[in-house]
């Protein structure tokens, strides 16, 4: 067993980002991934010589990005076409006018949460039930959190929506590929779980399902919702940071893609939503970078929902669609690829999101322990967290962090 100056518990994008640093400074680093892939919940996928990403699709904030800036370097090419929910939906059922109301609402409603917030913090406890755009808002919310208001802090969500820039562009050969292609000098090892960190030693030994490993320095990048799951047991001094993982669970919000045999009357790029009037709807991109593909997005309650039955979503989505374009539409629908965040075992999960009370618990989750591990991902970072530039930002971080702990 040879010891390493880094291990680094996870190959998505903080566990990536951290070790292009790591190693571009001639340290000895491993990137140990549980998975049989590189990327985490960055994942691009193919089929029939299409291609698509199940996870993060869109660089936000893409003017202070750093995959934004990594990616013309690697050979990728950034689309910098305005998103389709940067615009309006297509009027399908849902009149301009009414889209005004329904964005005015939206506005009006964080307005509030930052204005007048309730002692709970909870952001539900703003809404009125009575006002009819209350749902679209729920809607909303599964979407940009991937969970419902009951569960989201305010603090914490306003965090996010003061660091937003609305720079929003794509990678066109696909994010996930991107952050795979950015690990390629960088060691990794696949299908390795890690199953506990041992501090207590000169040297910190992690137990992974194919034997020990010791090393300097280690930095852990696993999703909230499996660190809270003690599927990697952490030394005691670490308690702190399962409780914050708790503070900071997963919300979910899958895709599924479709594949259009006749694309006529689908305009590229284009976006309708299913029923602005309820919270269990879904939004579709309609053919984007103009290929035959529907890209359909559901998050929250419903979005579980449809992860415990495998053609609930498809026939969900196809029920929303027909009811937009015709029931002459299902004919033309392929289901080709659909993703289920909260049944991977190693994910468990989208994005974090603090619950009500707990915005503080991403700096406890940031805190290293005693200068020897350290913690990284998009839950780590304040301002930027469900994102895959978030999470870059704490692999550097934590990569620093590393090489001034060993002087470099």
């Amino acid at each position: 067993m040879k010891r390493l100056d880094v291990a680094i518990v996870g190959a998505g994008a903080a566990g990536v980002a951290a070790g292009r640093k790591l190693a571009a400074s001639g340290l000895d680093v491993l990137l140990i991934e549980a998975t049989d892939r590189i990327g985490g919940r960055a994942h691009t996928a193919f089929h029939d010589g299409l291609h698509f990403d199940l996870g993060c699709g869109w660089l936000h904030s893409a003017d202070r990005n750093g995959w934004a800036a990594l990616a013309p370097e690697l050979g990728f090419h950034l689309d910098r076409t305005t998103p389709p929910w940067g615009v309006q939906f297509r009027d399908l059922g849902f009149p301009a006018a009414d889209q005004r109301a329904a964005r005015a609402a939206f506005a009006h409603f964080e307005q509030r949460l930052r204005e007048t917030p309730p002692g709970s913090d909870r952001a539900s406890d703003l809404l009125d039930a009575s006002d009819r755009w209350t749902p679209y808002l729920e809607a909303l919310s599964t979407y940009i959190n991937g969970t419902e208001l009951e569960q989201l802090s305010i603090r914490d969500y306003l965090a996010y929506a003061d660091a937003e820039t609305g720079v929003n562009w794509r990678v066109a050969e696909g994010y996930g590929s991107l952050v795979v292609a950015a690990a390629k000098d960088v060691p990794v090892a696949l299908s390795t779980a890690i199953t506990s960190i041992d501090v207590s030693g000169h040297a910190l030994r992690l137990t992974s399902v194919r034997g020990e490993i010791e090393a300097a320095r280690v930095i852990v990048t696993v999703p909230t919702d499996v660190l809270s799951s003690g599927a990697i047991r952490l030394p005691p001094r670490a308690a702190d940071h399962i409780d914050a993982a708790r503070a900071l669970p997963l919300g979910l919000a899958d895709k599924i893609i479709f594949k259009l045999s006749d694309c006529d009357g689908f305009e590229p790029d284009t976006q309708v939503l299913g029923n602005p009037s309820v919270k269990r709807t879904a939004s579709y991109h309609l053919r984007p970078f103009g290929r035959p593909l529907i890209e359909g997005f559901v998050g929250g309650e419903a979005a579980r929902e449809f992860e415990t039955d495998g053609d609930a979503f498809a026939a969900f989505a196809r029920d929303e669609l027909a009811g937009l374009f015709g029931s002459g539409v299902r004919s033309r629908l392929e289901p080709i690829a659909q993703s289920r965040w909260g049944r991977q075992p190693f994910a468990r999960g989208s994005y974090s999101h603090a619950l009500p009370g707990h915005a503080e618990a991403r700096t406890v989750l940031a805190a290293d322990v005693e200068g020897r591990l350290f913690f990284a991902g998009e839950a780590c970072s304040m301002q930027d967290f469900s994102t895959a530039h978030g999470a870059f930002q704490t692999g550097v971080a934590a990569a620093r962090a590393i090489l001034d702990s060993l002087k470099l």
